[in-house]
């Protein structure tokens, strides 16, 4: 059987995207999401995303999330702003979205290319430099680094990921951070179930956007965060941190449409 998807990416983070409303997709087969995801031998990417059939009536549908390792995983930033494009071309939705993720509801706006995703309520109560971790959707860990190009993500990334530490929750994605100016900061990602460095992560950029503020590097509640792909965007308000109304906001792009045969 031939199936149709497409190829999205949001600033370099880049997803295989699969129309999942007749229920075509053999999603118990975790070799075949590796090997799609492969870049060698497959289409290549960071991961795949199925968009299926609402479960409510309030809902324009629904995000199934695979990491590169065949693994269903935790919620995807720019992989759930890369759905509401999706759903934007199949002609599901116009200008928002309301969908249903593994972490619960999200709504979305979609301007031209960019997309603006409002992430879960985040609480940062009690959280300083030497304990940073957030949990945006996915669970981050943060350092900061005076040049942050000069890390080797991969290698310093996997031994905080794979540490005793984070055992309990699965391991940990890891961010490094550097700051620019008031309100930008440089990041560079190491992604758990991708095993590497991505060239931008969503829930990584939310979750360094709140720390910075929480632990008060900077007083903005709009952030601008460059990664290796690109820029993103957050926005948030800080009730007594508990932080919510967090929108992260970048463009997304269709690189190509395929089929591949299972």
């Amino acid at each position: 059987m031939n199936i149709p998807f497409y190829k999205f990416h949001g600033t370099g983070n880049d997803f295989i995207m699969v129309d999942n409303r007749n229920d075509v997709f053999p999603k118990n087969n975790t070799n075949l999401v590796h090997d799609l995801c492969h870049r060698r031998f497959g289409i290549g990417a960071d991961g795949l995303i199925l968009l299926e059939n609402p479960e409510g009536t309030s809902e324009d549908f629904k995000m199934v999330y695979y990491n590169a390792d065949g693994n269903q995983s935790s919620m995807c930033g720019n992989g759930g702003r890369c759905i509401v494009a999706f759903a934007k071309l199949l002609g599901i939705i116009n200008e928002k979205a309301t969908f249903n993720a593994i972490d619960g509801l999200h709504e979305a706006i979609i301007n031209g290319n960019i997309v603006s995703l409002k992430m879960q309520d985040v609480l940062a109560k009690g959280i300083n430099e030497d304990e940073l971790f957030l949990d945006t959707g996915s669970p981050h860990h943060i350092l900061f680094s005076e040049q942050v190009g000069d890390v080797n993500v991969k290698r310093d990334g996997a031994f905080i990921r794979y540490s005793e530490k984070y055992e309990s929750c699965g391991g940990t994605n890891v961010n490094f951070v550097q700051r620019k100016d008031e309100d930008t900061f440089l990041v560079r990602t190491y992604e758990r179930g991708v095993e590497d460095e991505t060239y931008s992560c969503g829930t990584g950029v939310t979750a360094v956007a709140i720390a910075v503020n929480a632990i008060g590097k900077t007083q903005a509640t709009t952030i601008n965060l460059e990664t290796p792909g690109g820029k993103l965007q957050v926005s948030f308000n800080n009730n007594n941190e508990t932080y919510q109304n967090i929108w992260l906001t970048g463009p997304t792009t269709k690189v190509f449409k395929g089929e591949f045969e299972c």
